[in-house]
């Protein structure tokens, strides 16, 4: 009897190292990628063909496009690529005939399925907040019809649909606790939330904590904004503690939901991002503040980060932008949100490991590569960043293998103490 307690004391401990082992390596949850907007603004663009390269050389399979450009769809076919595709702010109006909807769907959508794996349709981008406030009559039944035409096709099985807000959506924002939707859209928001609440669609949020500095870079800490270490905010009414202020804007946004009686909704951010060149008034929009941004979201994506909120959510970021595009109207840091140039050379570098043109046949090594920390270099040779993600490979296939020992062991375990 004694043998037998003994034995099962040891079934016990290789359980606990079992699960203490598949936590630590993700096996318990998966890792996804970082998505990356593409945006086509520009006279100089790469091919689509040649943008599913870079793509692919940086291991992005997640991709959001403001239109459904034929030449990219077909070009990303029998990819690894997902791609958010949108329906443009014009098109609204016709898309509230659900005939119109069915033909828009049936034409831009369906003919390039499955092959070309589309996953979200973004019905127009910031519609609440555009100039042209008859938008927002057509918004939810836009959306509606879409999706009752993808439901028609047998397409709303794994396409989902929402819309791309901007943050100027909220009223309050700060603290987190007290963000609150502006009152004169709160009648269609709630429409719009039931929308997603029935359909488990995601409320997509473009925040940019990039203005909050630019407008206040007294009032606002660089390093806050920047994901750099600092003293970080307490809500004062939650407790709970922010290093960063894209997470608290985040937050923001489900505090505001959850206000309109919506708790369940997943908030993922459609865009952010930090320009690399401004203006002379746009404070902060610099080469090396745009490098940490985009390098520290890279971290966070990597450890499969949520917000205090949402600890245990993954929060999905997709970067603005690919490429700096030259045709982009406003002032200079709109034409220069890019990660990389037109002719794909690093506009600077995150850590992404890449190849400086689609053009090359191999990637780099990076254990042979010199590490560079600076972000101007346009070197295909990974930084830290990437490197660390070989160590983590390599050390998640040594947790493997324990795992393993641990699982034979507990087998034999079981037939002898039975």
């Amino acid at each position: 009897m004694a043998l037998l307690f003994s034995r099962i004391a040891m079934i016990r401990v290789f359980l606990i190292l079992f699960l203490t082992f598949s936590d630590n390596i993700g096996f318990l949850r998966g890792i996804a990628s970082l998505g990356i907007n593409y945006g086509q603004i520009g006279n100089n663009l790469p091919q689509p063909e040649n943008v599913l390269d870079l793509l692919t050389s940086l291991k992005l399979t997640k991709a959001r496009i403001y239109d459904t450009n034929p030449q990219i769809l077909s070009a990303f076919a029998n990819s690894s690529v997902e791609l958010i595709v949108t329906v443009e702010n014009q098109m609204l109006a016709s898309l509230i005939d659900p005939q119109q909807a069915l033909q828009w769907v049936s034409t831009r959508i369906q003919p390039y399925v499955p092959a070309t794996r589309i996953t979200g349709i973004s019905v127009g981008n910031e519609v609440f907040t555009d100039d042209d406030t008859a938008l927002l009559a057509y918004l939810v039944p836009a959306v509606v019809n879409i999706h009752g035409a993808l439901a028609q096709l047998g397409l709303d099985g794994y396409i989902k649909v929402s819309t791309s807000n901007s943050l100027a959506v909220l009223s309050e924002s700060f603290p987190p606790s007290a963000g609150t939707f502006n009152t004169e859209v709160s009648g269609v928001m709630s429409q719009f939330l039931h929308f997603l609440s029935s359909t488990e669609s995601p409320f997509w949020i473009n925040a940019y904590p990039y203005f909050a500095y630019k407008d206040k870079p007294d009032d606002v800490p660089l390093d806050y904004v920047l994901f750099k270490p600092n003293s970080g905010m307490d809500d004062p009414f939650t407790k709970l503690h922010y290093d960063n202020m894209l997470y608290a804007q985040v937050d923001a946004v489900i505090f505001a939901i959850a206000r309109m009686g919506f708790n369940g909704v997943e908030v993922r951010v459609s865009e952010t991002g930090w320009p690399s060149k401004g203006d002379s008034d746009e404070v902060g929009a610099t080469l090396e503040n745009a490098a940490a941004y985009n390098k520290n979201i890279l971290r966070r994506q990597m450890n499969n980060e949520g917000t205090p909120l949402r600890p245990n959510m993954r929060l999905e970021v997709y970067l603005f932008a690919l490429f700096n595009e030259d045709l982009k109207p406003g002032p200079t840091s709109e034409r220069n949100y890019g990660l990389f140039q037109p002719d794909c050379t690093m506009a600077y570098n995150v850590g992404l490991s890449a190849l400086s043109s689609p053009s090359s046949s191999t990637l780099s090594n990076p254990s042979s590569s010199t590490l560079s920390s600076d972000p101007s270099s346009t070197s295909s040779a990974s930084i830290s960043l990437a490197s660390s993600a070989t160590k983590d490979a390599n050390t998640e296939s040594l947790a493997v293998y324990w795992m393993v020992v641990c699982l034979l062991t507990f087998q034999v375990l079981i037939r002898r103490a039975y």
